[in-house]
């Protein structure tokens, strides 16, 4: 690959020596003595930032004005609002996003030679890694035979998905498949891919150094900020423009400064300090805003430590969490296998440019906080987001108190406890701690015996996701209390599903090497596969008995996982409340089975002496984790296993690939489908126009995340979506989940606001994708927005705040988009669904003035008219006229949140994606028309 760089006008490129080579690379301290600002208290995170700029600066598309602004923003004291086009390095994208972005790459080649241009043009400029992490479902579990079952299922279900993958691979340069059962992506990228400061060939021929920085297709991107390779996560649409050399727009970020002292007390996790930290930000604020991480703790702190707290970013909502680079950085480059030439270069880039973290590294932030990691204590967070932290101590009461909330503090009937229908006597009914009589209990028949499962009953166990699994001090912990429990004779509650997910086949090596993995094994803990498993809700189907009493009973289940996400709806279908955990509490609740237990104090059970065992007996010495992890995690174990990453096994080898320039789309595929994103597109971009007489699909509450817009798991043979499938033929065992269709609209328009726990406020009490059609009579969201289509009426959503929380899921946006709505009017939005928002040619506007959907009383049944948008500027805000069903009318104004001058843009040509077609096919001439 060569790398276009600017015409360096500023002079600011110079060369450096390390690692035996001779590198150019672009001088924040040049830029200095060039006249162009004072950059020397500004954060690391933005350092990279600016060398970006003063690497592509062309006196067009980045100017002398861009880097200077820098200069303004530590002066105004990390303020500014300047637009940027930004180029990161590289694109990291995992299947579940990567399969919709290669079908957009695929369907634009289609769309470029009917416009008559060239297909090749269709390429990425930049490298592109696709990790397949998203597809392996946990259907076996707690045997020895989990994992290769699970993974022959895989490649069952979704076989035609890598075929499409493989093609992409031979048919696009720069593109790069990682197979599956390798690992999760941002752990392949944290331990092999990341380099912190990349290298390339320029234009002239000569090799440049620059920080490693990236976009990716999945929010949690952030996990390699770890590593200080600044990237975040975006939306396939605008990865894709990015990987076809588009900039990404950006303005100058405010960067939030949090400093960590002391250091972790005896007993206390990577886990317990990440919840605390995404407590303390959702409520700081920092929603499009840098983190950077910094302070004296920061010589106390592990990178796989950091690289957690990185990872959540995206719970806390920031853009990202970066770590500077420092000692522990190279450290870590050293165990983890990375070439030493490289190694050396690092630092010695890291140490010319200004952004090595040292004693006295104190820049300038645009706000601070602090934590005194001493203070942490162990915890978890939940039933149902991720900032919800709840000291380990105080958690069954505030599950009790839960529990209240959800049967509205009423006693439950005597009744609701007697149905039976297992063979034999009814089990015995068993006190429930904490229960003031507002829990239900019920009780189940299965293969492991007859028992009572209640509210509270825990019914998954994961040890999963890329947050935790990429950390051996959790990991080793977790294998330490398993071999604890089991020598004394414990083992995990026999309605639980137990399951082990690694982020990386890295893991296995050192729990085998370290002798825990039989221990966890015996405990039900075995390998399921490599991937993100529970985290992503590909849990798997629970045992029939058990989701048959859940549902009979009515019961509030619960899961406990290691991971970053516990929104409602997300994990499984059968369970309401969901807890993040540390790797070892996840095996300490498969241990009890109960949230109502207090596993801080109360029993865990009784050892093979009959003599009561509670958690300290079986929780590890910090000693002891730290001298398994010293001993087993080497560099040689990174090394081998990464050493052949994109061959596959035989499967993967064996995956036979179809089409050559352009993909030979087969008619009957429900896995893979061409968009109709380019249909019918000619050379010239529209306008925007004002939306008038449109009607209302949906009105939403707070904190509405792109899992309820677009789910990523199961779906029944009942939903719009099961329906379609069954209408061509498949059987509902082959269903497989949303996620794993993303490659077919016609899928993923019927999934749109499909979850089974949103709720449109349009109708009373009623969960799941509902809403009132043109009739007024209730019916599906997809039903009714294909009536209004037929009667070509637009469509608005109405939301409260943090609307596009989570996941950075294009199919929230994609979906929206088709299903015809035009404008999104919420209280405020997340960061990468209003991108996405734009990227579909869909306007996201937030109220203003105070007006909510609840203080103007909205019921759905009205009509929204928005004007001005016929020459909208960014940021402007613009009239809106309701009209009320007894016609009445109320004038309200909106702020328009197209953000930037080239967003205009992408409105105009109706997304981001015909933007870049129509500059790829007929030049930039076309933008400027």
């Amino acid at each position: 690959m060569t790398i276009q760089v600017g015409q360096d006008s500023a002079k600011t490129r110079k060369t450096l020596e390390a690692g035996g080579q001779t590198v150019a690379y672009y001088s924040i301290p040049a830029a200095e003595a060039a006249g162009l600002g004072d950059f020397s208290k500004l954060p690391a995170a933005l350092k990279v930032v600016l060398e970006n700029m003063l690497r592509f600066e062309d006196g067009k598309t980045v100017t002398l004005d861009d880097i200077k602004a820098f200069s303004d923003w530590a002066k105004s004291g990390g303020k500014g609002d300047r637009e940027l086009a930004y180029r990161p390095a590289r694109v990291l994208m995992q299947d579940f996003t990567g399969v919709p972005a290669v079908v957009d790459l695929a369907a634009m080649r289609d769309g470029i030679k009917a416009l008559g241009g060239d297909a090749q043009k269709i390429n990425p400029l930049n490298p592109v890694d696709l990790v397949i992490d998203h597809s392996v479902m946990i259907d076996e579990f707690g045997n020895p035979r989990a994992f290769q079952m699970n993974v022959d299922r895989e490649y069952e279900r979704n076989l035609e998905r890598y075929a499409f993958l493989k093609w992409g691979q031979t048919a696009f340069n720069n593109f790069r498949v990682v197979p599956p059962g390798t690992g999760i992506c941002h752990q392949v990228n944290l331990e092999y891919l990341a380099q912190t400061v990349w290298t390339d060939v320029d234009q002239n021929g000569e090799q440049v150094a620059y920080p490693d920085t990236l976009v990716g297709t999945d929010s949690h991107t952030t996990m390699v900020n770890g590593a200080a390779v600044l990237g975040w996560g975006v939306g396939g649409i605008e990865a894709e423009a990015a990987m076809l050399g588009q900039p990404i727009s950006m303005l100058i970020p405010e960067v939030v400064g949090f400093k960590l002292t002391g250091s972790m007390v005896e007993g206390t996790t990577g886990t317990d300090l990440v919840l605390k930290v995404v407590e303390m930000l959702r409520a700081h604020g920092v929603v499009s805003k840098f983190v950077e991480f910094y302070g004296d703790g920061l010589d106390n702190l592990p990178l796989a430590q950091r690289a957690t707290i990185a990872n959540m970013a995206p719970e806390y909502g920031a853009t990202c969490g970066f770590f500077p680079i420092d000692g522990e950085t190279l450290r870590y480059m050293r165990v983890s296998g990375r070439d030493e030439d490289r190694i050396a270069l690092v630092e010695a880039y890291a140490k010319e440019n200004g952004m090595w973290r040292d004693a006295g590294y104190d820049p300038v932030y645009s706000s601070t906080l602090e934590l005194d990691m001493g203070t942490i204590v162990p915890a978890i967070s939940g039933p149902k987001r991720p900032q919800d932290y709840i000291a380990l101590d105080k958690a069954a009461p505030a599950f009790a108190e839960y529990i209240k909330g959800v049967r509205n503090g009423q006693d439950v009937p005597a009744k609701d406890e007697v149905r039976w229908e297992g063979e034999g006597g009814k089990p015995e009914p068993r006190d429930i701690p904490g229960d003031t009589g507002s829990h239900k209990r019920g009780f189940v028949a299965t293969d492991d015996g007859n028992y009572q499962l209640h509210d509270g009953s825990i019914v998954i166990a994961s040890i999963t996701s890329c947050t935790n699994t990429s950390n051996p001090y959790v990991m080793i912990g977790a294998g330490l209390v398993a071999k604890k429990a089991h020598e004394l004779g414990l083992n995990r509650k026999p309605w639980v599903k137990t399951s082990l997910a690694p982020g990386s086949q890295v893991v296995s090596e050192y729990l085998e090497a370290a002798g825990l993995q039989e221990h966890l094994d015996a405990i039900g803990f075995n390998l399921v596969g490599y991937g993100c498993t529970t985290c992503i809700g590909n849990s798997g189907p629970l045992d029939a008995p058990i989701s048959r009493a859940i549902n009979e009973y009515d019961l509030v289940a619960t899961s406990v996982l290691s991971g970053n996400r516990n929104f409602e709806g997300r994990i499984s279908p059968d369970v309401r409340a969901n807890y993040l955990a540390s790797p070892p509490l996840v095996v300490a609740y498969a241990l009890v089975g109960d949230m109502n237990v207090n596993i801080a104090t109360d029993v865990l059970g009784q050892d093979k002496d009959g003599n009561d065992v509670y958690l300290k007996d079986i929780w590890p010495s910090d000693a002891e984790i730290a001298d398994l992890v010293e001993k087993t995690v080497t560099r040689e174990s990174f090394q081998a296993k990464y050493a052949d990453v994109f061959k596959g096994d035989e499967k993967w080898q064996g995956v036979e690939v179809n089409g050559g320039e352009t993909y030979d789309w087969p008619a009957t595929s429900t896995y893979v489908q061409n968009p109709p994103y380019f249909q019918g597109m000619g050379k010239e971009p529209g306008t925007i126009s004002n939306i008038e007489g449109a009607r209302v699909l949906a009105i939403l509450g707070d904190m509405i995340t792109t899992d309820h817009i677009s789910p990523a798991g199961s779906f029944k043979e009942s939903t719009p979506a099961g329906q379609y499938l069954v209408e061509r033929q498949v059987p509902v065992r082959e269903f497989n989940s949303y996620g794993s269709r993303r490659g077919n609209h016609e899928v993923m328009m019927r999934g749109t606001f499909a979850n089974i726990r949103i709720k449109n406020e349009m109708l009373d009490g009623v969960e799941g994708g509902y809403t009132k059609g043109p009739d007024g009579e209730q019916t599906s969201i997809y039903d009714a927005a294909m009536a209004y289509q037929d009667q070509d009426t637009p469509l608005v959503i109405f939301g409260g705040e943090q609307y596009g929380a989570g996941s950075s899921r294009d199919w929230a946006a994609k979906g929206t988009a088709l299903l015809g709505v035009k404008a999104v009017v919420a209280e405020s939005f997340e960061r990468i669904h209003r991108s996405n928002l734009v990227g579909m040619g869909v306007i996201p506007f937030e109220f203003t003035g105070g007006d909510t959907r609840k203080s103007l009383g909205l019921k759905g049944d009205e009509t929204v008219d928005i004007k001005g948008l016929d020459d909208v500027k960014p940021g402007q805000e613009t009239p809106c006229t309701i009209t009320f069903a007894d016609g009445s009318t109320k004038e309200i104004t909106l702020k328009c949140r197209i953000d930037t001058a080239i967003e205009v843009e992408y409105i105009e040509h109706g997304g981001v994606l015909q933007y870049v077609l129509r500059n790829l096919a007929f030049g930039d001439a076309v933008a400027a028309e």
